[in-house]
């Protein structure tokens, strides 16, 4: 017979931390069609310039994204802070108003 108390143990389905599937070929390949996008500009596309450094803010708005994401998993600001090699407190100061 258990002693374990199901309701006190169980974690809903919806904060279960998933597997991590392909995200690192994910990256690369984002990662490869950046840098193509600066080749094309690099070619005589200066009207394209503007287009690229926008990208900087949409990644910064996907990265804000991510973070509350990951928080509403579970996930601390020190684990979120580890990975990306800042302070638990750094984490929370830049992304603690979006979660």
């Amino acid at each position: 017979m258990s002693t374990v108390k199901h309701t006190l143990t169980h974690i809903p389905r919806s904060r279960r931390r998933r597997e991590v599937v392909e995200n690192d070929q994910f990256a690369a390949f984002a990662r490869r069609i950046i840098r193509a996008h600066g080749r094309r500009v690099a070619t005589g596309d200066v009207e394209a310039l503007r287009d690229l450094v926008a990208l900087s803010a949409n990644l910064d708005e996907a990265i804000g994204e991510a973070v509350v994401g990951l928080r509403a998993f579970g996930y601390s600001w020190a684990e979120i802070g580890q990975r990306l090699g800042i302070s638990r407190q750094a984490a929370q100061q830049r992304w603690g108003g979006q979660a």
